[in-house]
């Protein structure tokens, strides 16, 4: 809010008796005022406190007096805010409309104070006509300082810079040139790595421990004893002399064949556990 001030010049002392000059052009002192000097009417202006809108002002002259914000006294208010729109309307009057509208509700509010208050049925106290427009102080108070502590954060521009670096870079990307060799190089390489990755395929024999028991117990009937060299097949290779030696433990767990030596390093022999009828 401002406020035209212009108070007449007195006439400057002489140039002697000045001590500082009244003004200095281009670095030169001026100890007198030019004669055709021209200073507008709102050349110098007394800047007041400035507001955001209406609630600002009403919430500025509440705070300021200590009073509660629940208990406005709004004779007081309604007479500081008329005086400050007053001071308002004088040099923008567009800019007072909202703050003229403010002033409205305050003398209404007023009014209806000094009438009887008026009780409604469901309410065990009577209506409040201030209630309205202390809702809208709390609720702008509270936004006003929300505001106030998101002001207060770091702000990109105005606490501190980002750090920008400038790259140049070609419009159009240049691509490697290949050559016939560059190809038969990587072909060569390609080709030798084929080689050094070989792979083994491995096939499973399907063999039964359960048939070579059977088997093992059809070369001991009708025979005493058996050699246990005998009952192994070196030509059919090392799987089946393994599923073999387990089919012979296989039995002689079940009590199917019994494996005796007459004596330390002789010959093992096996034979039937039964005596087949």
């Amino acid at each position: 809010m401002t406020t035209s001030l212009l108070t007449p010049l007195a006439e400057p002392p002489a140039a002697s008796a000045v001590a500082d000059p009244l003004a200095r052009l281009y670095g030169e002192p001026m100890f007198t005022l030019p004669s055709d000097l021209y200073i507008p009417p709102d050349a110098l202006e007394v800047f007041l406190d400035a507001f955001e809108g209406p609630l600002d002002l009403l919430l500025y002259l509440i705070r300021k007096q200590n009073f509660n914000i629940l208990d406005i006294p709004m004779a007081s208010v309604t007479r500081q805010y008329l005086g400050y729109i007053e001071q308002l309307r004088r040099h923008n009057l567009e800019l007072a409309a909202e703050y003229l509208l403010m002033a409205a509700m305050l003398i209404e509010i007023k009014s209806r104070m000094l009438l009887p208050p008026r009780k409604l049925a469901d309410a065990p106290e009577p209506d409040d006509p201030r209630a309205e427009l202390v809702r809208r102080l709390l609720e702008y108070e509270q936004i006003k300082r929300a505001a106030s502590q998101i002001n207060a954060l770091p702000q990109l521009g105005r606490d501190f810079f980002g750090v920008q670096v400038h790259i140049e870079q070609a419009l159009a990307p240049r691509l490697p040139e290949v050559n016939p060799q560059d190809l038969h190089a990587v072909w060569q390489a390609m080709l030798h790595r084929a080689k050094l990755e070989q792979r083994h395929h491995i096939s499973r024999e399907a063999l039964s421990v359960r048939e070579h028991m059977s088997l093992v117990l059809r070369k001991l009937q009708g025979r005493r004893f058996l050699e246990f060299e005998a009952l192994f097949d070196p030509s059919q290779g090392a799987p089946v002399l393994v599923v073999t030696f387990i089919a012979l433990l296989e039995l002689a767990k079940e009590m199917l064949v019994e494996i005796t030596q007459a004596a330390a390093f002789a010959p093992i022999y096996v034979r039937l556990a039964y005596t087949p009828v």
